[in-house]
């Protein structure tokens, strides 16, 4: 296994009507993703709300986390700001939790220089002994990490990875020619092209659903069998729309998972909104229609095997 792990999850926060934490449901959705072959657990991301959890909050769920995976799949901590000192805070605080790893997001608002990303990271990384992982999702954040910087950084020793959110793939591949850093797809509408052009893995939003549809890609993909990757990839498609293109992954994710009966709620914290009939409609028609598209008992056994990646 990698620092991160291969088929990496971008974890919700469950929580309770009001917006309370719901640890209960927190402990049934890591038993969920365990069971469907995710071997990397993203706690506190964007799909975890962030911006919304307090840093008490964001640190209870590293814990809680730790403790049911139980040392089952690497826990990755989300811990950037738009303030470095806050930020190392976090990565310390992440560190006593039992986190594995860290996801460092680029500074988001303040829009800091190229150079002004580097000595935030740099910052970050000298921290704590975790290894890092950078995210780069410029949709969000307003400045993205240009290929002079991920070259810089990959010479820090503990910047290790990129979560790329970006959707370059010539970028993506420009940089894993040049360094060591080990490259996850950040968006689920193009996994497979990512790990076809040498991704270690994914970070998915579908995979709180479908970690082990995920799985099977990795593996297809690892073995060669690009037909069966590109069969798994077909079947996935309309969930990926569901939830990635219908309104937010967040609120969609959480949709998901409670109409699979796999947390209770799918509240969301303002100023997310819960999913409206319409979108709920759509996404139990897509659940329904053979289990994320009918379309993986036609691909072979190869394709659907879960077992733990290495």
């Amino acid at each position: 296994m990698t620092p991160f792990g291969t088929n990496l999850v971008a974890m919700v926060t469950p929580m309770r009507p009001g917006g309370a934490l719901d640890e209960p449901a927190l402990a049934s959705l890591v038993d969920h993703l365990l069971a469907t072959g995710g071997d990397g657990l993203v706690v506190g991301g964007t799909t975890g709300e962030s911006p919304t959890l307090t840093g008490a909050e964001s640190a209870g769920l590293v814990r809680a986390v730790a403790t049911r995976a139980a040392g089952r799949a690497r826990v990755i901590a989300g811990i950037g700001t738009y303030d470095t000192a806050t930020s190392i805070r976090r990565a310390r605080e992440a560190e006593a939790e039992g986190a594995d790893a860290l996801l460092l997001v680029c500074p988001y608002y303040s829009r800091p220089t190229q150079a002004g990303i580097v000595a935030h990271c740099t910052a970050v990384a000298d921290a704590t002994p975790l290894p890092v992982m950078l995210y780069d999702v410029p949709a969000r954040t307003g400045v993205a990490f240009e290929v002079p910087t991920l070259l810089e950084l990959a010479g820090h020793p503990r910047i290790q990875a990129v979560k790329d959110a970006k959707g370059d793939l010539f970028e993506a591949m420009t940089v894993l020619a040049r360094t060591s850093l080990a490259y996850y797809c950040g968006i689920d509408e193009l996994n497979l092209p990512y790990l076809a052009s040498g991704a270690t893995g994914v970070v998915s939003v579908v995979g709180n659903v479908f970690a082990d549809r995920n799985a099977a890609l990795i593996h297809a993909v690892r073995d060669g069998d690009l037909g069966a990757a590109r069969a798994i990839q077909a079947a996935l498609l309309p969930v990926a729309e569901a939830i990635m293109r219908t309104s937010q992954g967040a609120i969609m994710a959480k949709a998901a998972l409670a109409e699979r009966g796999i947390i209770p709620h799918a509240t969301v914290r303002l100023p997310l909104l819960e999913s409206p009939q319409a979108h709920l409609e759509r996404l139990r028609e897509v659940l329904a229609d053979g289990d994320a598209g009918g379309h993986l008992a036609e691909v072979g056994p190869a394709a659907v095997a879960i077992a733990a990646l290495p």
